[in-house]
């Protein structure tokens, strides 16, 4: 049994502002804001958030005039700031009109985004989806063509379960429901080709919030095409749950070589941190071995035999320490991002995953000599004790990612 994940499914590259989506390049971390785009230093500042947590292409929404207005002004905050991120505009019912209205916008913006649920609603539906695609073509914009099935298009879905109602052999209406994700995006990607827009210009979401729903919908888009395809569960939920069940479910897409970009839909807490959305989906591919962004920190779980709280402490200072300075070692030490580092809490796996990792500590657990071994490149090389074992560790770790990195830039 192969312990790799799958070939990548071949899909076109699309080039959005400058990230390479699709065609074999790596998998694309991307997030969105949750501001109101007229509130420009707002966004401009949550977008820098989330380009220096890692986020390669940002997605706002853009849902009346004044925002649409506040995306040239956005964009001049970044280039201000020094962020250089793909901007997507988010775009649902009213797209056509905000496009055409303010050329700036569509100018500034690096993709738009188009929900053929919601996009328009019977004759006016080709007409608007047309608009937009018009513009994307005039503006030299690629487009993700964004189905939910929050905003499926209801007469496409009908159809089929009238369709469906008649065979021989009858799908579940989960199914159906499933067919009509597939076929939403593929001839709305379809008819976009046939306005002249390139299908190295396409990507397609099929979003639901459901894993076994998004699993089952990606295969069948992954199987029917080779427009680049971006992964997410829709309204994921909150805190941990939303994190399992996003990881779940791309995990799976992934491993089955699915996939060209990806974004965790986290709800975040009052006032929470946005930037978890970005951490959860590097930690995905990273973990995964798909992709490497920081350095990795092996930690005990803790037991009955590590009643001291000094590793978690450590644990915890050890990974404030990576991310706090990873803007600076990604710049002097380039490859720190494939350090491995293990802080463990007791004698019983603490020295031999320590020699696992490039460098390992084994702390003292209960009862054992107040000693903490630390193991570089699979051997003991000193024993600390004391009060300062903590900082004398994180020296340690500073020392040898200048040695071991600060030759290759």
């Amino acid at each position: 049994m192969s312990t790799s994940p799958a070939p990548r499914h071949k899909t076109l590259t699309v080039d959005i502002g400058g990230v390479k989506v699709g065609g074999g390049h790596p998998i694309v971390v991307q997030s969105m804001t949750n501001t109101d785009t007229a509130d420009i230093a707002g966004t401009a500042t949550q977008i820098v958030a989330l380009a220096r947590a890692g986020s390669e292409i940002v997605r706002i929404t853009v849902d009346r005039d004044e925002a649409a207005k506040a995306v040239p002004s956005i964009r001049d905050h970044l280039v201000k700031m020094g962020v250089k991120v793909p901007i997507v505009g988010d775009f649902h019912y009213n797209g056509h009109t905000l496009l055409a209205d303010n050329p700036a916008c569509a100018e500034a913006l690096d993709k738009y985004r188009i929900n053929p649920g919601n996009v328009g609603f019977k004759d006016k539906r080709d007409r608007q989806f047309t608009s937009i695609v018009e513009q994307a073509i005039k503006w030299g914009k690629p487009v993700r063509i964004g189905v939910n099935w929050g905003s499926l298009d209801q007469e496409l879905l009908t159809r089929l379960m009238d369709e469906n109602s008649k065979s021989a052999a009858p799908m579940d209406a989960r199914a159906v429901m499933h067919e009509a994700m597939v076929q939403s995006g593929l001839l709305s990607a379809e008819r976009a080709v046939e306005l002249g827009l390139g299908a190295d210009r396409i990507v397609i979401s099929a979003k639901v919030s459901t894993v076994q729903d998004l699993i089952a919908v990606n295969t069948l888009l992954a199987s029917r095409s080779r427009y680049a395809l971006h992964l997410g569960l829709t309204e994921a939920g909150m805190g941990s749950k939303g994190i399992v069940a996003s990881s779940a479910a791309m995990g799976i897409v992934l491993q089955a070589g699915i996939g060209d970009t990806i974004r965790y839909s986290l709800t975040p807490e009052p006032g929470g941190d946005r930037t978890l959305e970005v951490r959860a989906a590097q930690e995905l591919l990273q973990t995964m071995g798909l992709r490497t962004f920081m350095p990795i920190v092996a930690a005990c779980p803790g037991c009955g035999r590590t009643t001291s709280t000094v590793f978690q402490e450590l644990a915890r200072d050890v990974q404030a320490m990576i991310r706090e300075r990873m803007p600076e070692w990604k710049k002097q030490y380039p490859g720190v991002e494939a350090l491995n580092l293990a802080v463990m809490g007791c004698i019983v796996n603490g020295p031999g995953e320590s020699k696992h990792a490039d460098i390992g500590i084994s702390l003292p657990g209960t009862g054992e000599t107040p000693s903490a071994p630390v193991f570089i490149d699979g051997k003991k090389a000193m024993t600390l004790r004391g009060a300062n074992i903590a900082a004398e560790f994180k020296e340690i770790v500073e020392g040898y990612i200048e040695k071991k990195y600060g030759g290759r830039g």
